[in-house]
């Protein structure tokens, strides 16, 4: 059955749970909460990579989820850092991560296949195109589905060259990242095509604007919940498209939604 990742924000500016769990004791608290819910993997992050955020240095993000990682990683739950820089990655293995979650695919920080690659953590890497101050400016495609898989591609050969197993690789297509809309959609309706790359898929489409623009197209709010439920929904036929994994906010709700999916199948 399709795993569920966790999301555990450590930061004051997330688009959606921004400053909820910058406290450690209150992010270890989420993160086990998540855990007893049913998630796999909780995917802790420092950096904030909505649309428009603005980066924050090494230091200041491994003294936000470091302690957090140590605590997660010491009651036994698999952890992922979510992160562009290499020393972070590096530190954040050491202090009990198992899997580097770098949404750039390694385009962000020339070192991190090789940190990566030293210290024995499996790799996810996203299709990325810039950082988020201004990554929509390069969303431009002919066939999107097709040239994320042969993007993603490219990042699976850099990791292999840098000493990356294959069998070390997950791909996420990234949802959202240098992709505007209808792009979104149209990746999603191709995920054949980043399936048939090889290597474990996680998905990571959990509140985000394109849903919403979806629900509400005459621009009003939508609300959290609704944008939970549309990312249930979002999972559970990324599920039966053959991903591996979904990376979420809403694990409970993603729990049942999966199941039902299962059962259906």
């Amino acid at each position: 059955m399709t795993g569920i990742w966790g999301i555990v924000n450590v930061t004051p500016d997330s688009f959606s749970d921004g400053g909820r769990y910058l406290d450690v004791d209150r992010a270890v608290a989420h993160g086990l909460r998540l855990r007893a819910e049913g998630a796999s993997v909780l995917d802790v992050g420092g950096e904030s990579t909505r649309p428009g955020a603005e980066r924050v240095g090494a230091e200041v993000e491994q003294q936000r989820v470091l302690p957090v990682i140590e605590q997660l990683a010491a009651a036994g739950v698999p952890v992922s850092i979510d992160t562009l820089n290499a020393s972070t990655a590096a530190a954040a293995v050491r202090a009990g991560a198992r899997i580097v979650n770098d949404v750039s695919g390694g385009l962000a920080d020339p070192d991190m296949r090789a940190a990566v690659a030293e210290s024995g953590a499996d790799y996810a890497i996203g299709h990325w195109r810039g950082f988020s101050s201004d990554m929509y400016a390069r969303a431009e495609y002919r066939r999107v589905a097709r040239e994320v898989a042969g993007e993603l591609q490219e990042r699976m050969g850099e990791a292999a060259a840098s000493g990356i197993a294959p069998s070390r690789l997950i791909v996420d297509p990234g949802i959202g990242f240098a992709k505007a809309g209808a792009q979104n959609w149209d990746v999603l309706r191709g995920l054949d095509e980043i399936v048939a790359l090889g290597p474990r898929v996680l998905i990571g489409t959990s509140r985000k604007r394109f849903l919403a623009e979806t629900l509400a197209s005459d621009g009003s709010a939508v609300s959290e919940q609704r944008r939970d439920l549309a990312t249930a929904v979002t999972s559970a036929l990324a599920a039966r498209a053959g991903v591996w994994a979904v990376r979420v906010h809403d694990v409970a709700g993603t729990r049942d939604a999966l199941a039902i999916a299962h059962a259906w199948d």
